[in-house]
């Protein structure tokens, strides 16, 4: 039987409410996002959306992954402010916050219980 290798990233996700009237609301009614953080680096080292157009999901994706989480989250929703012009845009931000308040939590938790 082979032993288990540790992995140095988690799947981290967050969810709001997707904009009425949009797409997104239409197809999906939130707006998530699943993020892959090296918990080492505290890297964001992947992300998906639930955008309906693979472009949004991509260029989104290019916006946020390899922003350091350990800087605090107000630079990334400055970046995403400042690249992402879309009805969604304040759906997608509390999407990403939810993510790093649940990603944030677990790491305090697993310092305080190692």
């Amino acid at each position: 039987m082979s032993k288990l290798v540790k992995m140095k990233t988690v799947l981290v996700t967050g969810y709001a409410k997707a904009p009425q009237g949009s797409s997104m609301f239409e197809l999906y009614k939130t707006s998530g996002i699943v993020m892959e953080i090296d918990t080492e680096t505290n890297l964001i080292v992947n992300a998906e959306f639930t955008f309906v157009t693979e472009l949004a999901r991509d260029f989104l994706r290019r916006v946020i992954v390899g922003y350091d989480l350990s800087q605090g989250i107000d630079g990334l929703v400055q970046r995403i402010e400042d690249y992402y012009y879309t009805p969604s845009t304040n759906s997608v931000i509390m999407a990403v916050k939810a993510a790093y308040k649940r990603y944030m939590e677990k790491m305090r938790q697993s310092q305080t219980t190692h």
